[in-house]
């Protein structure tokens, strides 16, 4: 890896986690944290724009960038497992088993939507 390239990911992997961070408390206060609606919204918009970009994109250095770097430090599954864990810790389980199965559900049909996206476009 070129030191531009490393210089690239590291302030395109800041900015994703910048964007993650405002989005998910954005969304967090309007919706007072009783679901984790924030990181849902994250990771649901990061699978979209990922498979939109993979999609049209064949081997260009920039969007690459963007893929791994921003997108890669925008959505999160270490936050994802948090909050579905201190869901299930509140006794909250049924909330817990949602954020798992909407996640998931939602997260592929969402990348495979950009995915097709991606590919009309091109």
């Amino acid at each position: 890896m070129t030191p531009v390239a490393w210089v690239a990911l590291t302030l395109a992997g800041g900015a994703g986690s910048l964007a993650r961070y405002f989005v998910d408390h954005f969304i967090a206060y309007r919706e007072h944290e009783r679901f984790p609606y924030g990181i849902l919204a994250v990771n649901l918009t990061g699978a979209f724009a990922l498979g939109l970009l993979t999609a049209t994109v064949n081997d260009d250095p920039v969007l690459r960038v963007v893929e791994v770097g921003f997108l890669g430090a925008f959505t999160t599954f270490s936050t994802w497992m948090l909050d579905t864990h201190r869901l299930d810790e509140d006794g909250r389980r049924r909330a817990a088993v949602l954020n798992i199965a909407v996640s998931l559900v939602a997260g592929l049909l969402a990348a495979y939507l950009g995915r097709t996206v991606g590919l009309w476009l091109r």
